[in-house]
């Protein structure tokens, strides 16, 4: 299972809003790893290195924080690695996400307040992972935070696949950031082959990476309450969208193209329909789409979550109808 990770499909979007014949859109799609992510590359490569440099052995316990996707991929490759996983997770990780991961064998802790100093969850998984730490002597924090097989998984893998697709550098490459280690990778690998391309950092509002930290971000996957490091600001733009851009998106996504994504694959797409009004004629966007929608059918996908959340679709679709 693990040998199928990568290597996923780009396509031309055919029926994307916005202006056809100004702009070609382009969409990696992550979401056809098999643990459903784009955080299966580095969750792998991360136990890979981990093994490599004597760090665990099978038989070990790994223990990461994670809102959903990057639980899982290391789920999935510590039940075919013969390694022990507790995964800690928030009230915000979708009750779907944690199904998937008991059914590849984690253990699960849940952090239900946030952080008493900072008021974000981010820093109460943290910390509870620190405490599991403690209490688990030899046990391996990957910290995909700031572990350098995060971002290498993408600059050696996931951008050059979608070069060699493409066939050129695309003029403007968006990803959602979190850990912003795909973001890392991918400037790693256009500066290694000297890549025109404008990297376009998707971020949520509220969210501390790229702007102040405040409340109100409920996609899982998207932004932060740390503030993003190690990123060159050499050609390097921010879009932010909310949780209403998200659900656009993904319900567009569906609509027009019959792709079933998740939230943050949702701001993507309404960040590239804003940023295609402003680009010149014939330029192309490339996108990466990270998680499948399926685990979103409960929020995203839903008319009754979205009355929860006071988000009138019909409305908020009009600036995208051509």
């Amino acid at each position: 299972m693990l040998s199928t990770i990568g290597n996923s499909p780009t396509i031309r979007l055919a029926d994307f809003p916005g202006h056809p014949t100004r702009t070609t859109f382009y969409a990696k799609l992550e979401f056809l790893n098999p643990g459903g992510s784009m955080k299966d590359r580095p969750a792998l490569a991360m136990l890979e290195a981990a093994l490599d440099d004597g760090l665990i052995e099978p038989g070990d316990l790994v223990i990461e924080s994670s809102s959903g996707n990057m639980g899982i991929g290391l789920a999935q490759a510590t039940q075919r690695l013969g390694l022990r996983f507790i995964c800690v997770v928030d009230t915000k990780t979708t009750t779907s996400n944690i199904r998937v991961l008991k059914a590849l064998g984690a253990g699960i802790e849940i952090v239900t307040e946030p952080h008493p100093e900072t008021g974000e969850f981010l820093d109460a998984r943290k910390y509870r992972v620190a405490q599991l730490i403690d209490q688990n002597p030899g046990a391996y924090w990957p910290d995909q935070y700031n572990n350098p097989a995060n971002s290498m998984s993408h600059c050696v893998g996931t951008a050059p696949e979608l070069l060699r697709s493409l066939g050129e550098a695309p003029d403007y490459m968006l990803v959602a950031t979190s850990t912003c280690g795909t973001l890392r990778g991918f400037q790693q690998f256009f500066k290694i082959v000297g890549a025109h391309t404008q990297m376009v950092a998707v971020d949520a509002f509220g969210s501390a990476l790229f702007g102040p930290s405040k409340p109100g971000r409920i996609i899982p996957g998207l932004g932060s309450a740390n503030s993003a490091t190690d990123v060159d600001p050499e050609r390097l733009s921010v879009e932010f969208v909310s949780t209403r851009d998200c659900v656009v998106g993904c319900r567009i996504l569906a609509q027009r193209e019959a792709i079933l994504v998740g939230g943050s694959s949702g701001g993507v797409a309404v960040a590239a329909l804003r940023l295609a009004r402003r680009v010149p004629v014939g330029s192309s966007i490339a996108m990466l789409f990270p998680d499948r929608g399926e685990r979103y059918l409960d929020t995203i996908f839903n008319d009754d979550w979205l009355d929860e959340q006071s988000i009138d679709l019909q409305e908020s679709m009009k600036e995208f109808r051509e």
